[in-house]
C-alpha cells in the first residue's frame, strides 16, 4: 500500500460530499472522469449516518446455495486479515450469486464483529438487514437493496479484488462514500485531496453567490 493517511487528514475529507470530492479528484488527471465511482446500484441504505472514508477490506460472498463440500474460510484467518489493513477499515464485498442479494452476509452479528475490528461500514453489491439494530450501531451500509433473509451466505475469498458497482476494488483502497454514491480516491493524491476540494468550493462560489443575489442578471452571469 501506499503511504497511509493520518486520522487528522482522513477526518478532513470527511468535510466534504462525494460530488466535491470527484470534481477534486478531476482536476488532478490521475484517470478517466467516468471511471473510480460506483454505479447507481450501489445505494446508501442508512443516508443519517452521513459520510464515511475508510480502506478496503475486500472479500466474497455466494448464498443462494449452500457452500460445497470441504469448502471453508477461517474466519479467525478472515478477522486476522481485517485488521491487517489501516484503520478506519470499510469492508467491500462482492455478491457472487448471478443476481445477486439472495441472502444477506450483513446483520445485527456481523456489524457488531466488524465494528468492534476497527471497520466503519461495508460496500457490496448484495444485501443487507438488520437495518434498526445496524443504524443504532452506528454502521455504513452501502447496497443495493434491503432483504430478509441470510439464505446460505458464505465467504469464497478475501483478500482479493473484488468489482462491486462497476469498480474494481483492490486491499487497503481508499474509500470515501455517502448518500450520493462511493468513489475510490487514488492514494498518489489523497494527501492533497482535500486542500484541492477546497479550491473546488471556492471556484463555484462566486456564480452561486450571483445567481442568489438580488442584482443577478443574465449580463452579470455571461460576465462571471
Amino acid at each position: 500500500m501506499s503511504k497511509i493517511l493520518p486520522p487528522e487528514q482522513l477526518e478532513e475529507l470527511k468535510l466534504f460530499d462525494s460530488p466535491t470530492i470527484s470534481n477534486a479528484i478531476e482536476r488532478f488527471n490521475v484517470r478517466p472522469r467516468n471511471e473510480g465511482f460506483m454505479s447507481p446500484e450501489i445505494k446508501c441504505i442508512l443516508p443519517e449516518l452521513g459520510r464515511m472514508v475508510g480502506y478496503a477490506v475486500t472479500a466474497t460472498i455466494m448464498a443462494n446455495q449452500p457452500a460445497p463440500e470441504g469448502h471453508s474460510v477461517s474466519r479467525h484467518d478472515y478477522w486476522d486479515y481485517i485488521v491487517s489493513i489501516p484503520s478506519p477499515r470499510v469492508v467491500v464485498i462482492q455478491d457472487l450469486d448471478n443476481p445477486p442479494a439472495v441472502g444477506s452476509f450483513w446483520g445485527e452479528v456481523n456489524g457488531n464483529i466488524h465494528k468492534a475490528l476497527g471497520c466503519v461500514g461495508t460496500v457490496t453489491n448484495g444485501g443487507v438487514r438488520d437495518l434498526d439494530e445496524v443504524h443504532a450501531l452506528g454502521f455504513h451500509f452501502f447496497a443495493s437493496a434491503p432483504i430478509v433473509s441470510h439464505a446460505y451466505v458464505h465467504q469464497v475469498q478475501y483478500n482479493i479484488p473484488v468489482e462491486v458497482g462497476g469498480v474494481v476494488v483492490q486491499s487497503g483502497d481508499l474509500i470515501h462514500a455517502d448518500k450520493h454514491g462511493v468513489i475510490t480516491i487514488p492514494h498518489e493524491i489523497a494527501a492533497d485531496l482535500a486542500e484541492m476540494a477546497r479550491e473546488v468550493q471556492r471556484a463555484e462560489r462566486p456564480t452561486i453567490s450571483l445567481c442568489k443575489s438580488p442584482d443577478f442578471s443574465l449580463e452579470k452571469l455571461k460576465g462571471n
